[in-house]
């Protein structure tokens, strides 16, 4: 799918599906007893409802299996930040930790560091540039565009005008997502408003937007259309289509209110679930390899001594969207 680019003349664009790029995605149960085993979680941020969910699934499962968890610390998307946070657990005696590195470029000195001191870590939706960690909690970024373009390809019948808010390039979740479907705003939402803006300006025929993650961009992206007249139902020729990520109770909601049409359910439970879950697992010594789990994923191996498991995420749409599997369905119930 060609998209708006900041140089890009007001011309119709084609969409292609054929150019949205699909990626490929045996571990255990339920995270067992490991009392007697500090096991640290540093949060990525708090100003993303996604990540302040999947904040309040770690305490959790954390209860559910026995773990002996060190108090959460938080790099507010700040890599200074998250290599003080890891220098201070690894002082107080974790054995292993658990993040989410939003610039996965530039944590490579510190997974070096971890490395020698032989205190294993678990990388949460985002996966190291360079360095190797124990594993990778994770689902199919990849897989994130290609539904999105799908998505949008067959609502707009194969052409038309599409914006997409693209996630941080110094991220690999970035640009994964970017290489499968791009409208640079780094996670924040204030630069997707300010960008749409712009675009809306110049093309006010714009007929989908994609946005990378609903937790930041959903608020200002919807406040916005609604102050132009642009945010009405499905039916009015007005519309614009909206694909979303993250499958937040927020867009759950803005689905059935047909102010945006689809999400992919980024699974905030099973990230903090599995995280643990490997966190546990690597105190004790285990190892996987690349196959089919007991729990719908599929571990693939991403270069030599660096696994991921590419948990489940569907694509929600109106047919789906009550569907109470859905995370964004249980949280707070």
């Amino acid at each position: 799918m060609n998209l708006l680019r900041p140089a890009l003349l007001a011309t119709a664009l084609v969409v292609s599906l054929a150019a949205c790029d699909a990626g490929t995605s045996p571990g255990g149960g339920a995270p067992g007893p490991a009392k007697g085993a500090p096991i640290a979680v540093d949060l990525p941020r708090a100003d993303s409802d996604f990540w302040n969910s999947y904040a309040r699934y770690i305490p959790q499962y954390a209860k559910d299996g026995g773990l002996n968890l060190m108090t959460p610390t938080n790099s507010q998307n700040d890599i200074a930040k998250l290599v003080a946070n890891t220098q201070a657990l690894t002082s107080q005696g974790a054995k292993a930790i658990v993040m989410a590195p939003q610039d996965t470029g530039a944590i490579g000195t510190i997974l070096t560091q971890l490395e020698q001191k032989k205190i294993p870590v678990v990388t949460v939706d985002t996966r190291p540039d360079k360095g190797n960690v124990y594993m990778v909690v994770r689902a199919d970024n990849r897989a994130y565009g290609q539904k999105a373009c799908e998505f949008l390809g067959t609502k707009l019948g194969g052409k038309g005008k599409v914006i997409e808010f693209q996630g941080a390039l110094s991220s690999v979740n970035g640009r994964d997502r970017s290489e499968a479907f791009a409208e640079p705003t780094d996670w924040e939402g204030a630069k997707a408003s300010a960008a749409l803006q712009t675009r809306l300006a110049q093309h006010p025929d714009i007929n989908g937007i994609y946005m990378q993650a609903g937790g930041v961009f959903l608020a200002p992206t919807l406040q916005l259309l609604r102050t132009k007249n642009l945010l009405v139902p499905p039916t009015d020729p007005k519309h614009i289509f909206i694909v979303s990520n993250d499958g937040i109770p927020q867009e759950l909601d803005a689905i059935r209110k047909g102010d945006i049409d689809a999400t992919v359910s980024q699974p905030a439970d099973l990230y903090a679930k599995y995280a643990l879950y490997y966190a546990k697992a690597a105190v004790d010594g285990r190892t996987f390899q690349p196959g089919r789990t007991d729990h719908d994923s599929t571990i693939v191996q991403i270069r030599d001594g660096l696994l991921e498991d590419q948990l489940p995420a569907p694509l929600v749409i109106k047919d789906n969207v009550d569907d109470p599997a859905l995370w964004g369905n249980q949280i707070g119930k």
